[in-house]
């Protein structure tokens, strides 16, 4: 029976739809445990010191991981151990052992060289941390933190292993075990250790990430040894590939990097909010904009370097149409139930009423970027396909230098317009709650990332001009079924906050899903009565059996 449901995941899927369901529910599944990790921090803590701490302290990790990391990331292996298992397992095994032997001397020696420099760069990204008490704890985490990126990259280059040889259930447990590894961290370690006991949670987690997959590994004789002298001609050619990607994602490290330092020169608690509504507004990232892009990549490679350019751009329509049929509505959702939202998974304990109104209106503002993110997500990999790495990048990187310039003149205007500021407490209904010039971060993030969505379907538009009119039409169609349920949601929200006790968990959880479910209904025989497409190939993709699919899964994150 346990052979029997092992093998599910393993068979492969034909359909573009059916495989992003299925990798839709796998993220779902890890982001219900991620968001079970923030409730526990936020009710333990709050949104207050510790946690701007805590979160803070990823910040040299993070770059570490999405620079020096990327050298092993799944997307940029996987092509070179196909070719070299086409021909015998020794050559793929010589090549992991010379990728695994410069990979771990250079992580070490750049692990270590942050573990020396770590007081110099966070009291310079840190400043009002640096001048206070807790700062010798912010660098002692950043320190032990830093063990984080050297376990998942080197997860990440066994996980290349596992999906070749399509054990994808293996490595889609991986976060699981990620964030339980972390949830020890808080309950357990926290109480003894103080801060350093969250840490050691996350190496814990990122531990777990690794070992998951060595059995199996080791069962294929594919464990990689140290090898020297290393071949460095081939380092040579898996590095070249993997810069555009590395400053690729890089830039948008980089620019969370800037938000979150620009938010510690605030009021106490608003890298918390920040990071906080930014987890939230990840969970349909990770669901619909991820899952997409990833059951469409495999596909869109195979057409566009086969020559059937036709076939490609329906591909990328149906892709772009899909996402947009989730995220819209998605999107007009979160605006209107946030208050609902970031009180049931958040409001516990020591997050309080301020927090949640706060955390709410952020979140509003980071899910207006939700669909540019998905679809930005879905041209990056087009042009990925097709063997283009720099227009992306050079895109990417405007996008990361608007987001940091808009944030900064965003909070210039913000601390010196009493008009512009009294316009949006009122708007999002946080009139009198402290630190609200944290909502200019994620408005920043939002217009940055329109930026690039602008940016990126132009590029694609001129060189396919037959994209743009069926996906225009796919958006104006769910824009506006989307604001009829948006707006039947938030009218239901007043009648049943007298039905319900909102004054209790439960209370404001029905109202928020009662509310949230007439919404849906009404959008649904909105999108029935103008016999929508998509409506209709969602509908019939739910009748089939989604779960034969083969699981994809992205590379390893710090979270």
């Amino acid at each position: 029976m346990v052979k029997g449901f092992l093998n599910i995941f393993n068979r492969e899927v034909a359909g573009l739809h059916q495989a992003a369901y299925l990798l839709g529910f796998f993220a779902f599944c890890s982001q219900i445990l991620a968001l079970f990790r923030d409730r526990i921090l936020a009710s333990q803590f709050g949104a207050g010191n510790t946690l701007d701490l805590y979160y803070s302290a990823f910040r040299i990790p993070d770059i570490l991981f999405v620079t020096v990391a990327s050298i092993v990331s799944i997307s940029v292996l996987i092509p070179f151990l196909i070719e070299r298992l086409e021909k015998d397992e020794n050559s793929a095994k010589d090549f992991l052992d010379n990728i695994f032997s410069f990979f771990f001397l250079f992580m070490v020696v750049c692990g270590v060289i942050a573990y020396f420099m770590a007081p110099y760069i966070m009291a310079v990204l840190f400043p009002v941390f640096a001048t206070s008490d807790s700062f010798p704890e912010l660098i002692q985490l950043t320190r032990i933190l830093l063990l984080s990126p050297v376990l998942l990259g080197f997860s990440n280059l066994l996980a290349s292993i596992t999906q070749i040889h399509r054990r994808f259930f293996i490595y889609a447990i991986s976060p699981v075990v990620y964030n339980i590894g972390i949830i020890f961290g808080i309950v357990f370690l926290y109480p003894v250790f103080g801060l350093s006991g969250l840490g050691f949670g996350v190496v814990i987690g990122a531990f777990l990430h690794l070992l998951i997959q060595v059995p199996f590994i080791v069962s294929q004789g594919m464990l990689p040894k140290f090898r020297f002298p290393v071949n460095f001609g081939l380092i040579k050619k898996v590095i070249l590939i993997s810069i555009p990607r590395t400053i690729t994602v890089s830039s948008n490290e980089l620019a969370k990097l800037f938000l979150i330092s620009y938010a510690a020169l605030f009021v106490t608690g608003s890298v918390s909010i920040f990071n906080f509504s930014l987890n939230l507004q990840n969970v349909p990232f990770s669901i619909i904009g991820m899952s997409y892009s990833l059951a469409a990549f495999p596909t869109l490679t195979k057409l566009f370097t086969s020559g059937k350019h036709k076939e490609f751009i329906e591909q990328m329509i149906i892709s772009s149409r899909h996402i947009i049929f989730w995220s819209v509505p998605v999107t007009v959702m979160f605006v209107v139930l946030r208050a609902q939202i970031v009180r049931t998974i958040l409001g516990a304990g020591n997050f309080n009423w301020d927090d949640t109104r706060l955390t709410a209106a952020a979140l509003a503002i980071f899910t207006i970027s939700l669909v540019a993110q998905n679809l930005t997500n879905i041209f990056v990999r087009s042009f990925y396909s097709r063997g283009k790495t720099k227009l992306p990048l050079v895109m990417n990187v405007v996008a990361t230098v608007c987001i940091v310039g808009f944030s900064y003149l965003l909070v210039q205007v913000f601390q010196e317009s009493v008009i512009f500021r009294d316009f949006i407490e009122s708007l999002f209904k946080v009139s009198g709650v402290p630190g609200t010039v944290i909502l200019m971060l994620p408005l920043g993030f939002t217009l940055g990332i329109i930026v690039n969505l602008i940016t990126h379907w132009v590029s694609f538009a001129r060189e396919f001009p037959s994209y743009s009119a069926p996906v225009s039409k796919t958006l104006f169609q769910i824009g506006g079924a989307s604001l009829i349920m948006g707006y039947v949601s938030y009218h239901s929200l007043y009648l049943f906050s007298t039905i319900f006790n909102t004054a209790t968990l439960l209370g404001i959880f029905m109202q928020g899903l009662v509310s949230g479910v007439c919404g849906i209904v009404v959008g649904v025989l909105v999108l029935y009565l103008l016999n929508n497409m998509e409506l209709k190939e969602v509908w019939g993709t739910l009748h089939k059996k989604i779960w034969r699919a083969k699981v994809i899964v992205p590379d390893a994150e710090l979270q």
